[in-house]
C-alpha cells in the first residue's frame, strides 16, 4: 500500500510592500511521504515570494512534468516556474524552455557544492534566478510546521519575515544567479 501525504493548512497574511501586494491566503500543502517539514516550508516560503492570485502548488515530487509551484496565464501557458531543493541541469533547462520565469530556491548545506557544479552548463539560461537559503534559516522555518498554522509574513527592501504565534524568521535569501547571466 503506498503512503499518502499528509494535509497541511496555513492561514498566511502577506504584506509584501516591494511588489504592493497585500493578500490573506488559505494555503493547503500536501506533504509528499518523501519530503520533509524543511523541505515544504521552504515551499511556502517561495509561495510567499512570489504570491499572487494564480499561484499554485504543483505535484513537484510526485510528477516530474510539473514543478513545485508555477503559476499561468488564462491561456495556460506558464508565467513562473518554481522548484525548491536541487533540481538537475536537464530539468531546469526544459523548465526554461516552457516558462518565462524559473526560480529555484535551494536550502540544503551543499548548495554551494551543488551550484558549483551547475552553474556554469546553466549560463545559458538567462530566464533563471536562483536563490539560496542558509540553512540555520531552513531549520528555524522547519521548527514552525504544523498541521494547522497562523502565519504573518512582511515583506520589505528584499528582507522578509515570517512570525507565526511563537517566533519570527528573517529571511536573507542569498543570490546565486540572476536572469540574464551572473
Amino acid at each position: 500500500m503506498a503512503l499518502k501525504s499528509t494535509v497541511y493548512k496555513a492561514e498566511l497574511q502577506l504584506s509584501d510592500m516591494d511588489r504592493n501586494y497585500y493578500a490573506a491566503h488559505s494555503l493547503t500543502l500536501a506533504r509528499h511521504p518523501s519530503e520533509t517539514d524543511e523541505r515544504m516550508m521552504v515551499r511556502l516560503l517561495a509561495f510567499a515570494l512570489n504570491a499572487s492570485e494564480n499561484l499554485v502548488f504543483a505535484r513537484g515530487l510526485s510528477d516530474i512534468e510539473e514543478p513545485d509551484l508555477w503559476l499561468k496565464d488564462y491561456t495556460g501557458a506558464i508565467q513562473q516556474w518554481i522548484e525548491v531543493g536541487q533540481p538537475d541541469e536537464r530539468r531546469l533547462l526544459k523548465a526554461c524552455g516552457r516558462s518565462e520565469q524559473v526560480l529555484v530556491y535551494s536550502y540544503a548545506s551543499n548548495s554551494p557544492i551543488w551550484w558549483q557544479g551547475m552553474g556554469n552548463r546553466l549560463e545559458r539560461a538567462k530566464n533563471l534566478t536562483v536563490w539560496n537559503l542558509p540553512v540555520a534559516t531552513s531549520q528555524a522555518l522547519e521548527k514552525m510546521a504544523q498541521r494547522s498554522m497562523q502565519l504573518q509574513c512582511t515583506i520589505q527592501d528584499g528582507q522578509l519575515w515570517l512570525t507565526d504565534e511563537t517566533q519570527t524568521v528573517q529571511v536573507d535569501l542569498i543570490s546565486l544567479k540572476q536572469p540574464g547571466g551572473y
